[in-house]
């Protein structure tokens, strides 16, 4: 059975940062990629960061010099670390792990950005 699990989101005022880790088990992760997407009511899911089974990155431009993805192959996690958080960032952060032909998603964890 394919779980992916988030952890590490919470609240957190503007300016602050949070770690958030996606275990994942029942794959093969080092042939996954892996992607970091978030949802706000109303919106359309958002893909924030992008890390290949190579460990290339990319984000969205909104996030770029802020947001730090990374992966541990050893541990089947990946991270998202955030920084200098801002308001707009609060959503639901969920994990995406993809091979192109499996697709795969975890439960979602809520990073609220508010003083």
């Amino acid at each position: 059975q394919v779980q992916l699990v988030e952890s590490g989101g919470g609240l957190v005022h503007p300016g602050g940062s949070l770690r958030l880790s996606c275990a994942a088990s029942g794959i093969i992760f080092s042939l996954y990629d892996m992607r970091w997407y978030r949802q706000t009511p109303g919106k359309q899911r958002e893909l924030v960061a992008v890390i290949t089974k190579r460990g290339s990155t990319n984000y969205a431009d909104s996030v770029k010099g802020r947001f730090t993805i990374s992966r541990d192959n050893a541990k089947n996690t990946v991270y998202l670390e955030m920084n200098s958080l801002k308001p707009e960032d609060t959503a639901v952060y969920s994990c995406n792990a993809t091979t192109g032909f499996r697709d795969y998603w975890g439960q979602g964890t809520q990073v609220t950005v508010s003083s």
